[in-house]
């Protein structure tokens, strides 16, 4: 897994054994520091596939910022 994809895997996993809302503390800090939301794990899914699958809305909205920004050239 890349870091980016495991922190969500991490987090919608917590969420579903301790029954509390998810976070995205440290999906939300990963891109600012490089991490691409675009790169897939060598076996398949991109950190917002992993997102998508959890129905983890707080990580697919800085995810979209992330990549709008790219192509936007911010």
């Amino acid at each position: 897994m890349t870091l980016l994809t495991h922190a969500i895997d991490v987090e919608g996993d917590a969420s579903l054994q301790s029954g509390q809302p998810l976070t995205v503390r440290t999906t939300a800090v990963l891109p600012a520091f490089g991490a691409d939301p675009e790169l897939a794990d060598p076996p398949g899914p991109t950190p917002m596939d992993m997102a998508r699958e959890y129905g983890h809305g707080l990580a697919i909205t800085p995810l979209q910022a992330h990549t709008s920004g790219r192509a936007a050239g911010k």
